[in-house]
C-alpha cells in the first residue's frame, strides 16, 4: 500500500532535520563559535569543543521547536480539545524535527562517547523516540506530545551555564550566579511544576472512548515514557537545585567574609 503523502512528508522532514543537525554541529557552529567567541573556542581542548558544538546545536533545536509548541499550544484548537485524537499536522511536523535532532544527537553522543556520553540522554532520548513512534506513525496524542516538547525551553539556559564556565566566568561571579538562578527557575518551570498539569490531563481522558481507540503499544509509550522522562527530571532538577545551592552559599560566604581582609567592617 502506497505511502500517505502528509506522511511521506513528516518522513521527508525527519531526514532533512537529521542531516540539518549534523550540518549545524560539524561546519556552522566551529564556523560561528571562531568569530563570535574566538580566543574563547580556540582555547578549548578537542572534547570541550565538540560539547560546545553539541550545546550549540541543541541550543538551537531548543528554540525552534519550543516557540513551535508555544503556538500549538495558543492557537492549535482540534489538539487542544481533542488531545488523543486531534488533528496532528502541526504537532507531527514539530515532532518529525525532534526525531531528525534525536536520531542525530544519538549518532553524536555514540561516535563521541568518551567526550558528551551519558547514559541517561541515552534512556531519555530512546524514551522520546518509543513515545514519538506512535505520535509520527498513528498521529495519536498530539496534545500530550506536544506538551511534552515544552521542556526543551530550559535547554538554552543549560547551556549558556556550560558555556560561562568552560570560557573561565567563576561559579561565583554575577553573570553565571544570575544565569544559574535563571536556569534553576526555568528547569523547575518547564520541567517539574507543569508535571501537576500534564497528569491531570492525563487522568481526565483515561477511561474514555478516545483512551481506549488507542493502542496497548501506544498506551505503554504514553504512560512509561512520560513517567520514565519525568523521573529523570526530577533527577536532574535535584542536582541543579544542589549545584545552585553550593554557588550561592559560597557567593554568600565570600561576601561575609570580604569586609574583614583589610580589616574593616560594615
Amino acid at each position: 500500500m502506497a505511502m500517505d503523502p502528509f506522511n511521506q512528508l513528516i518522513v521527508a522532514i525527519s531526514v532533512t532535520s537529521f542531516f540539518t543537525f549534523q550540518w549545524l554541529f560539524h561546519k556552522v557552529s566551529p564556523w560561528m563559535s571562531t568569530r563570535i567567541s574566538r580566543p574563547g573556542f580556540l582555547g578549548l581542548s578537542d572534547k570541550q569543543k565538540i560539547e560546545w558544538n553539541s550545546r550549540t546545536v541543541s541550543t538551537f533545536h531548543a528554540l525552534l521547536v519550543g516557540i513551535f509548541c508555544l503556538y500549538i499550544l495558543f492557537f492549535d484548537d482540534p489538539v487542544n480539545e481533542d488531545p488523543v485524537w486531534g488533528d496532528p499536522t502541526w504537532v507531527k511536523t514539530n515532532v518529525a524535527i525532534t526525531t531528525g535532532y534525536l536520531i542525530s544527537d544519538l549518532l553524536l553522543i555514540f561516535y563521541y562517547w568518551k567526550a558528551i556520553g551519558d547514559k541517561f540522554f541515552v534512556v531519555h532520548h530512546l524514551a522520546a523516540l518509543y513515545a514519538y513512534y506512535y505520535v509520527l506513525g498513528e498521529g495519536m496524542l498530539p496534545y500530550f506530545a506536544n506538551f511534552r516538547l515544552l521542556a526543551e525551553f530550559s535547554t538554552p539556559c543549560v547551556n549558556q551555564r556550560w558555556f560561562f564556565e568552560v570560557l573561565g566566568y567563576p561559579k561565583s561571579s554575577r553573570p553565571n550566579m544570575a544565569n544559574g538562578v535563571a536556569m534553576a527557575v526555568v528547569f523547575f518551570v518547564v520541567r517539574i511544576a507543569v508535571m501537576p498539569v500534564y497528569y491531570v490531563r492525563m487522568y481526565a481522558v483515561y477511561g474514555t472512548a478516545a483512551f481506549y481507540l488507542v493502542p496497548w503499544g501506544g498506551r505503554v509509550a504514553w504512560i512509561c515514557s512520560s513517567i520514565c522522562l519525568d523521573i529523570m527530571n526530577v533527577m536532574w532538577m535535584h542536582k541543579i537545585a544542589r549545584g545552585c545551592y553550593k554557588v550561592l552559599r559560597s557567593a554568600r560566604r565570600s561576601k561575609a567574609r570580604g569586609p574583614h581582609e583589610n580589616g574593616k567592617t560594615d
